[in-house]
């Protein structure tokens, strides 16, 4: 058995986003048809308690194209006429006591980026800049969050279907080791989107921050 979590978009509670910690079975091994019988059981067992709620997996494992899409490693941005996928932007950003960022991780792929020792060996986390513009670590994913909702808002036909669903997972996130989670970021999207404030959040990293520490979860 395992326990992992589902985001689901709730545009009535603080945070926007509620968290369902769910025990279903796990199938070990790494290869991607023992990850997507995990992911079938996690659904399975979500679905049991929310039989009206539609789940999507985004990761590269899901077992739909729009979730594979929507994974931070392929899912596209573009910013002052550059273009990057999520995951590299995020860990070109990081600066830590003793580096960072580390702006050549932009041109490598997403698993380069995250692999790269200098992210390890730089000392403690201590803010993100990104072109320029710096973001703290409180609240813990908002300038991850930021990043993602920035990149599907860009994707047209990615926003409209992603809107289809109302709960979210990443087979592959362990909350007892990391913090963001793109599963998270798709159903504070969705919420967002459906209160009607996504785009003027998205004006500018301060009316971002100004709506996300409105409503700023516990949890996170």
């Amino acid at each position: 058995m395992a326990n992992r979590p589902v985001f689901i978009s709730n545009t009535n509670i603080v945070g926007y986003v509620e968290e369902k910690k769910i025990d279903f079975a796990w199938f070990p091994g790494l290869s991607k048809s023992q990850k997507q019988k995990s992911i079938e059981s996690l659904h399975n067992a979500f679905i049991q308690d929310y039989p009206v709620v539609k789940v999507l997996e985004i990761s590269s494992k899901s077992l739909q194209p729009i979730g594979v899409e929507l994974s931070a490693f392929n899912l596209m941005f573009s910013y002052q006429n550059a273009t990057f996928n999520v995951e590299t932007a995020f860990q070109s950003s990081k600066v830590f006591e003793s580096g960072g960022p580390f702006l050549d991780l932009l041109n490598k792929s997403a698993r380069e980026a995250k692999a790269d020792e200098r992210l390890k060996n730089s000392g403690k986390l201590v803010q993100f800049v990104f072109y320029g513009q710096k973001w703290p670590l409180e609240p813990k994913t908002a300038f991850y969050d930021w990043l993602y909702l920035n990149a599907v808002s860009q994707n047209g036909e990615l926003a409209n279907q992603i809107m289809e669903y109302s709960a979210f997972t990443d087979i592959e996130f362990n909350p007892q080791k990391s913090i963001n989670c793109q599963a998270r970021s798709a159903a504070l999207f969705v919420s967002l989107k459906r209160m009607g404030i996504l785009e003027n959040a998205l004006n500018a990293p301060e009316e971002f921050l100004k709506v996300y520490k409105s409503k700023s979860s516990p949890q996170i």
